[in-house]
């Protein structure tokens, strides 16, 4: 297997394409890799999939939770296939150029899911804090148009900037090399292929990071101290562990995607290694999408209840 490297003296009007290396560096474990991200990737297609639909058809479930909860999954759906079908198709092939449109449009797609992840977050804690703190006014406030409004703004409210930083990271020239030691094209490795002084980029990077990070993150802080302050005040103990359960769940995905990406992005540079960005990269754009289903399934007895019936519904229909 060969590439085409563009060496540190190259002309830079060579680099027509990157080199995604992936996980080229374990040679013996390909068929495995291949094997094992083709499960995962089914297994996050379904998952999220049925989500979707017991929160369509079911009546139980049509509710701003539920909605909301729809919208994660048809995002962690959005969100996997940006990175995933890319990387399998370099382990199936091992060929592994992507040209530098493909790899713009990828980081492109990716961080603006990735800001839509944040926003949505923000508006679940919300909806959760306005339907343990604020119960009587709950339907009134968070009713079918209101909640349309929110997901569309979580959709589309970082659009614009995405855009426009995508646009200023690919209007550098690259002439390092053409190699990226990852499975997908992400900031800090583009960067180190860059030609000059790329610390303004890289503080564009830190600011944008920390205004989506930063208000989603206070915005589900503040939901949370409000909903533990009411939570604790409930008269019974079982009012209580129903509150919390509800919000455990919830709680996790925001540490799991939140925790890893913010670390990603906001590590000094000299602290960046392959290694340790693919180990966490894997953290934010796999692993969550995977147990997101798991994790809002298992510990939600209306979400089981829906699957059963989905299921004894499948059997029913099936029987001769």
């Amino acid at each position: 297997m060969t590439h085409e490297e563009i060496n540190a003296g190259s002309n830079v009007s060579m680099v027509r394409h990157f080199i995604l290396l992936g996980f080229s560096d374990l040679p013996n474990l390909q068929g495995f890799l291949s094997g094992m991200f083709t499960i995962i990737y089914l297994i996050i297609l379904i998952g999220n999939g049925l989500i979707i639909i017991i929160t369509i058809i079911d009546p139980a479930l049509q509710r701003p939770m539920y909605f909301f909860l729809a919208n994660l999954s048809s995002l962690e759906i959005c969100y996997v296939s940006v990175t995933l079908p890319r990387m399998l198709f370099n382990l199936w092939t091992q060929k592994r150029n992507i040209s530098v449109l493909g790899c713009a449009t990828q980081l492109c797609f990716l961080f603006i899911l990735g800001t839509t992840e944040c926003f949505l977050l923000a508006v679940m804690s919300y909806d959760r804090y306005m339907a343990i703190c604020h119960p009587l006014h709950y339907p009134l406030l968070m009713n079918p148009k209101k909640c349309a409004q929110l997901a569309a703004g979580s959709w589309l409210g970082g659009v614009p900037v995405q855009i426009g930083q995508t646009c200023q990271i690919f209007s550098l020239h690259f002439c390092k090399s053409n190699q990226i030691p990852h499975f997908f094209c992400d900031i800090p490795p583009i960067l180190k292929l860059a030609c000059g002084d790329t610390s303004a980029h890289e503080v564009s990077v830190y600011v944008v990071v920390m205004l989506f990070a930063a208000v989603s993150f206070m915005v589900i802080l503040g939901s949370y101290s409000k909903i533990i302050s009411t939570v604790l005040s409930l008269p019974t103990v079982q009012a209580r562990t129903k509150a919390f359960s509800t919000c455990s769940s919830h709680l996790l995905v925001v540490v799991l995607f939140l925790g890893s990406a913010t670390i990603t992005y906001l590590r000094p540079k000299s602290s960046h290694s392959a290694g340790t960005d693919k180990l966490l990269s894997l953290f934010y754009t796999i692993l969550t999408p995977l147990i997101n289903p798991m994790i809002y399934s298992l510990r939600n007895k209306e979400v089981i209840a829906a699957l059963k019936k989905l299921f004894l519904q499948t059997q029913s229909h099936g029987c001769p």
